[in-house]
């Protein structure tokens, strides 16, 4: 039988129950719509933006609430964390605990509805979810970094909200909302996939978290839209599974991340594989005519039987500490000659499909294209295409949107035959991830596409 969810059909739409624009892009981006444009402030708290008065009368229904607030601490700024409890304080003071967010026509939650604490486990074939939530807030008590988060987010609404001291919810009241916010929250994205907001929806709220997912969530300016990757039999949620984390990671790291930040153990398919951890960490046969990956904890190549002698495998993990190192002091800028040192000592001892491999010509590619490098761009980008395909899969944004860069840098090196190639396989990855009408096919995709067809023609 046709299955009744194809991929690439979209099964939520959903307007954000809160949000708030990172501080940092409060001058240059609109607090209502999200878009980079030219911004004029409120007249009255001088803190937010907004691209024109259509927005700012739609913003002013939520705004009007905290912009006095936002007046008292102006010129500081306010932490984007303590903005949003902020904003869901007052969404929830002023009747939003009974909006609902609907997942199916008649499938809705309310915020009180939304796990404040979960702990989560998922049988191998991820077909069944447990849920235990614990209402004592037991994670979030015994996580000494979040409790001294909380106290100086209480902190700075005390000071903000000091002519309104009865808004400000009691210490276990607000540990209710911001537990709800740090396992609830999205990260909104712009066209590029860089973070620009913070979010809660309730509908989406109900779709979990794996390694291996099925949806996509992406977003066109502060509406959040989910688009199945694979088809499905059935729109049941409870088989509909989107990542809530960076997949270019190895399970360790990956649990990692989301035990400290959702307070659940990951027990995917993916996660459990040792074959997984194998891969992401696998150095490269000495042997220059075999080149298959190996497992340094081994004595011998699998394949050719090659010996791994100590000095390799010493090179092996003094490169990948160098490695790791390098890109944790590079998180908010890549720089393109540490990259290129990187690259130099992997050369020959991690394997091509190596994840710290991967993730140094990831940096190094958007390094080359902060600089106007493009031959070491292009160079750069072909080698990542393999890795990116491996672990992010055949239907993420990011593989659509590497391919896009791909094309149109080689539409500016007047490259328009390997253009067109890359151009139309973005496209038929993001018309999946985005939708037909979303505007970065309309108004990037499309017109670098139709370019590269006319001058490869």
């Amino acid at each position: 039988p046709a299955p009744q969810v194809k991929r690439g059909q979209r099964i939520l739409k959903e307007k954000p129950f809160a949000f708030v624009l990172q501080s940092k892009y409060r001058l240059e981006r609109c607090d209502n719509c999200l878009e980079a444009t030219k911004v004029l402030k409120c007249s009255n708290c001088r803190y937010v933006s907004y691209c024109n008065r259509a927005c700012q009368m739609q913003a002013w229904g939520q705004h009007k609430h905290e912009c006095p607030f936002l007046k008292k601490v102006h010129p500081r700024t306010v932490p984007d964390a303590a903005r949003m409890l902020c904003r869901l304080i007052l969404r929830l003071e002023h009747g939003g605990d009974l909006i609902r967010g609907y997942y199916t026509e008649h499938g809705s939650r309310k915020f009180r509805d939304l796990m404040s604490r979960e702990f989560k486990q998922y049988v191998p074939e991820e077909s069944q979810l447990t849920s235990f939530l614990y209402p004592d807030y037991a994670e979030i008590k015994n996580d000494a970094m979040r409790l001294e988060h909380l106290d100086s987010l209480h902190a700075v609404l005390t000071d903000m909200m000091a002519e309104s001291p009865s808004t400000v919810p009691n210490k276990t009241e607000l540990m209710s909302i911001y537990g709800r916010l740090i396992t609830n929250g999205f990260n909104v994205l712009d066209a590029e996939m860089n973070s620009i907001a913070t979010a809660i929806y309730l509908g989406v709220s109900i779709t979990d978290h794996s390694c291996k997912p099925n949806a996509v969530a992406t977003f066109e300016g502060n509406e959040l839209h989910v688009h199945a990757t694979e088809d499905m039999e059935c729109l049941d949620w409870s088989k509909i599974f989107i990542s809530y984390i960076d997949l270019l990671n190895t399970p360790e790291q990956r649990r990692l991340d989301l035990k400290n930040h959702y307070y659940f153990l990951c027990v995917c398919s993916k996660c459990t594989d040792p074959q997984e951890t194998r891969e992401m960490t696998a150095g490269l046969c000495p042997n220059r005519n075999c080149g298959v990956p190996i497992n340094m904890e081994k004595s011998n190549c699998r394949r050719c039987n090659t010996g791994i002698s100590p000095k390799m495998r010493n090179a092996y993990n003094e490169v990948t500490a160098f490695t790791r190192s390098s890109l944790e002091s590079m998180k908010d800028v890549a720089y393109l000659d540490v990259c290129q040192v990187c690259l130099d000592k992997q050369a020959g001892v991690l394997h091509p499909l190596n994840v710290w491999h991967v993730k140094t010509l990831d940096a190094a590619f958007e390094a080359a294209i902060d600089v106007g490098k493009w031959t070491e761009a292009l160079d750069y980008g072909q080698r990542l295409l393999p890795g990116f395909r491996k672990y992010h899969g055949a239907w993420n944004p990011l593989l659509g949107l590497l391919l896009m860069k791909l094309g149109k840098i080689q539409l500016f090196e007047q490259h328009a035959k390997e253009a067109q190639h890359h151009l139309e396989e973005a496209l038929r990855i993001l018309t999946v991830t985005h939708g037909r009408d979303h505007r970065l096919l309309s108004e990037q995709l499309h017109p670098l596409l139709q370019q590269a067809r006319h001058e490869a023609s």
